[in-house]
């Protein structure tokens, strides 16, 4: 996932909180794919479902699908952030719950190449398949 270009999230510039937010890797296929440009809401409350841009621990930044509120190791608020190709890349399968101040946005539409608005995923009847 790129960053806007000269920095950070806007969120933590204190700028406007939407922007744009590209698509790195195939972790999030068929939904989306590599150079996706997504538009964001950078401080956007979080509902799961939604795909989120995060970081985590490392400082890397990834788009990612928000499961499920989970506590981390440390018993502060976070978020289960999985792929949709669980296959490809990682996430809280292999790192664990995201802190929620880490969720840095939501995406709500891409931009690029074929625009559309971003749907919340449903929810399985039975819960996440990982724990």
């Amino acid at each position: 996932m790129d960053q806007r270009p000269g920095g950070g999230p806007r969120r933590e510039r204190g700028l406007l909180p939407w922007g744009p937010a590209r698509v790195r890797g195939g972790s999030m296929e068929p939904t989306l794919a590599p150079g996706d440009l997504l538009w964001v809401r950078w401080g956007a409350p979080v509902r799961p479902g939604q795909v989120v841009v995060a970081r985590f621990v490392d400082g890397t930044l990834a788009v990612k699908r928000a499961v499920e509120p989970r506590p981390t190791r440390t018993g502060d608020p976070g978020w289960w952030l999985l792929s949709d190709a669980p296959e490809v890349g990682v996430d809280s399968r292999h790192r664990g719950p995201v802190a929620a101040p880490d969720v840095l946005g939501v995406a709500r539409a891409r931009l690029w190449p074929r625009p559309r608005r971003l749907r919340t995923a449903p929810r399985s009847p039975d819960g996440p398949t990982t724990r």
